[in-house]
């Protein structure tokens, strides 16, 4: 066991031995900013930006969802999220409408008009995510996505 602890020294940050360029954490974050740089340029034509593409992915995939639930699984604070739900409602990209079993929960659904316009982003952004697979074969990118997913349910643990 010394020896796997011995081995894993150069993925921690306070170690003497750390490699950043083999830590994970710092290929993620600049991945995370590589993409995010990538999408604000690919959506701005399209007068969307990311927050509000991943709402509407969101309820693309989902369907109607509680305010509650988009910040849930776009891993952001509820006023920011509401935020941009009434902006998007503005825009005639999604209805808001109080829930038929509760009434203090808003739910959210994207209108034709919201599914029009993620249809044409789908198509605008078709060459960016056929750049950022480039090369890969389904096999490395679902072990890339367990990997990641991995990550993510470790720091999700209380």
């Amino acid at each position: 066991m010394v020896g796997r602890s011995k081995k894993l020294e150069k993925y921690r940050p306070a170690s003497e031995s750390f490699e950043i360029e083999e830590f994970p954490f710092y290929w993620v974050a600049r991945l995370n900013a590589l993409y995010s740089n990538e999408m604000e340029k690919t959506l701005k034509p399209m007068n969307m930006d990311i927050s509000r593409w991943r709402v509407a992915m969101l309820l693309r995939i989902h369907g109607e969802l509680s305010i509650s639930d988009i910040a849930e699984h776009a891993l952001a604070k509820r006023p920011t999220i509401t935020k941009i739900v009434y902006r998007m409602r503005e825009e005639g990209l999604v209805s808001v409408e109080p829930s038929e079993t509760d009434g203090r929960v808003t739910m959210v659904e994207l209108t034709e008009q919201g599914h029009e316009k993620i249809h044409a982003i789908l198509e605008g952004t078709q060459k960016m995510f056929a750049k950022a697979f480039k090369g890969f074969t389904e096999p490395q990118i679902q072990k890339s996505t367990q990997l990641l997913q991995r990550y993510f349910e470790n720091l999700s643990e209380d």
